[in-house]
């Protein structure tokens, strides 16, 4: 069956001297892996340049459920981004997500409002000029709606413990170590009521900050069967 659809690229593995695999995220069917080869005249649809971590495009490519790598017709670039490329702090956090979908979207997910959610908040990060510090934050707390395990905010009361395993707010400490304290599960619902357009005023420091980015990793770890440790976590440390 032929597939027209949204992609952004995830990553890209070298096959050859002139094929690669690529890894996207669609609007059509969540994750996919794609095995091109690329085009060696100016002429051909599918240049290595399409495939730089998280390149919005749309595709078309013929979908065989039982084959493990698809393989495109056609590529076309959807929106070319203006700054994330050049903006060495952009492109870390870019980085840092592109390799963090990759895991996050190994299970059942909603593709198409993920994919519409993840398009939008990068055009989001593109045209931003400051304030954009806690953009990783807000972004992974916010995926977790899609992929079925966004936190359960009503039972919060002054003193709650939060489960990271149930993902939700307790009256007394957990039988496991997967918890927060009350000092620390009260961070989460003010970490909850950010958004892109609000995030500037939650001022944070970057050991703050790096707290919370653990926090979010170990709730992913607890929800995403082999979430492994991230490469580009560090780098992104010693930015924000």
């Amino acid at each position: 069956m032929e597939v027209k659809t949204k992609a952004i690229v995830l990553r890209t593995v070298k096959y050859g001297d002139s094929r690669m695999i690529v890894d996207m995220l669609t609007a059509h069917s969540g994750r996919v892996s794609f095995a091109c080869t690329l085009s060696k005249t100016n002429r051909g649809k599918i240049k290595k340049q399409f495939f730089q971590p998280l390149t919005i495009l749309e595709i078309d490519y013929d979908e065989r459920t039982t084959a493990e790598l698809q393989r495109l017709r056609d590529v076309r670039m959807a929106r070319p981004f203006v700054s994330i490329p050049f903006d060495p702090y952009k492109l870390s956090i870019g980085m840092f997500l592109a390799e963090f979908l990759l895991y996050a979207t190994r299970g059942e997910h909603d593709s198409d409002h993920l994919e519409d959610f993840t398009e939008k908040s990068l055009l989001w990060l593109d045209g931003a000029t400051e304030g954009f510090a806690n953009f990783h934050l807000v972004f992974m707390l916010h995926v977790t709606l899609f992929i079925g395990f966004y936190p359960n905010l009503e039972e919060y009361s002054e003193g709650a413990w939060f489960d990271l395993r149930d993902g939700s707010f307790v009256s007394h400490c957990p039988l496991h170590p997967d918890y927060l304290a009350p000092n620390d599960a009260r961070k989460i619902l003010l970490l909850m009521r950010m958004n892109f357009d609000n995030m500037r005023f939650f001022k944070m420091n970057r050991e703050e900050r790096g707290q919370c980015l653990d926090v979010i990793i170990t709730y992913y770890r607890l929800h995403v069967p082999n979430f492994p440790e991230m490469k580009s976590l560090s780098v992104l440390k010693s930015l924000f």
